[in-house]
């Protein structure tokens, strides 16, 4: 299947000496990106439609990112068996406009087992930076397998650049997990995205549009009011730091 709709719910949950949660409904696509289509008339791959994902949001430098000849060659410069396919789970842009504070590159084995995830990162300051999430014999991931990556990338300025990540991805036919928990002493953050999978119609595409026409605001916007939400409460501000000099780490 070329595209899949996966309508869900993305949360957060904060711990330690300011607690702090909340949780979202969230739009995504899962998508073929090395496919040439057919493809939903009301999406496209370039160009103008009402859902576009264009490869240059994606992989590499913002903007003028490589899409999947990017994820590919990372996967192998890290020594991953190459991808029979590669599926990418991200927010379209609506209207022209998008914003996705991360986005997922799964990479499938011939049996359709899941052997690496690179998490694409995005913060609002127009930073990126991606993690390597995979065992280190690139086995199979599973909905048990727990993969750790050392924190070094500034997202949220109530956060030191600090800790670990542990990634856990729950994928099956019919729906898809992702849990994302760092830990850096008595303080931790755990975000959780989960979905449904249903094959991409342009009436979902029309459903999003009237039921979330400003999705890339909407998203901006919940960003800075949770920030401001955090701020009353007293959390420390963090100023932004450079970002890493490597796009990639594991």
């Amino acid at each position: 299947m070329n595209a899949e709709f996966c309508p869900g719910t993305t949360g957060h949950a904060r711990r330690g000496a300011i607690s702090h949660g909340f949780r979202y409904h969230v739009d995504y696509v899962l998508i073929d990106p090395e496919s040439d289509g057919p493809w939903p008339r009301l999406f496209s791959r370039k160009g103008r439609n009402l859902a576009v994902l264009r490869d240059r949001d994606y992989g590499g430098v913002r903007g003028q990112g490589e899409g999947a000849t990017w994820a590919r060659c990372k996967l192998v410069e890290a020594g991953a068996p190459a991808p029979h396919s590669l599926r990418l789970l991200t927010q379209p842009r609506i209207f022209g406009s998008g914003f996705n504070p991360v986005n997922f590159w799964l990479s499938f084995d011939a049996q359709d087992h899941l052997r690496a995830v690179i998490a694409e990162v995005n913060n609002t300051f127009g930073d990126r930076h991606s993690y390597l999430c995979a065992t280190a014999d690139f086995d199979p991931i599973t909905a048990q397998t727990k993969i750790e990556s050392r924190k070094i990338f500034h997202v949220s300025p109530f956060q030191d650049i600090a800790g670990d990540y542990q990634f856990r991805f729950d994928i099956t036919d019919t729906k898809i997990a992702i849990r994302i928990a760092h830990e850096n002493g008595n303080e931790g953050v755990t975000a959780t995205l989960i979905t449904t999978r249903k094959p991409l119609r342009s009436r979902d595409l029309i459903v999003v549009a009237l039921r979330r026409p400003f999705t890339p605001i909407r998203t901006i916007a919940l960003i800075y009011w949770q920030a401001l939400r955090l701020k009353l409460k007293g959390a420390a501000y963090r100023p932004h730091p450079a970002p890493p000099h490597k796009e990639i780490s594991r």
